[in-house]
């Protein structure tokens, strides 16, 4: 699984999202709009991630879709 393969289906992996990271709303995933830059920011701001932990976090993610 690419990103690219996730944001064309976001609106179904916004589910797994809201599982693995809790502290994020529906709101807050939907303004991601499958935006890899944007979930990135997103996650560095709920849990204080520095920007390459946080996008660790992402793609370690993606690869597990």
């Amino acid at each position: 699984m690419n990103w690219d393969q996730i944001a064309g289906r976001w609106k179904q992996f916004q589910g797994q999202a809201r599982a693995k990271w809790g502290e994020l709303t529906d709101d807050e995933l939907e303004q991601v709009a499958g935006n890899r830059d944007r979930m990135v920011g997103l996650i560095q701001q709920k849990y204080g991630d520095n920007k390459a932990d946080a996008e660790r976090k992402v793609d370690d993610w993606m690869r597990r879709l």
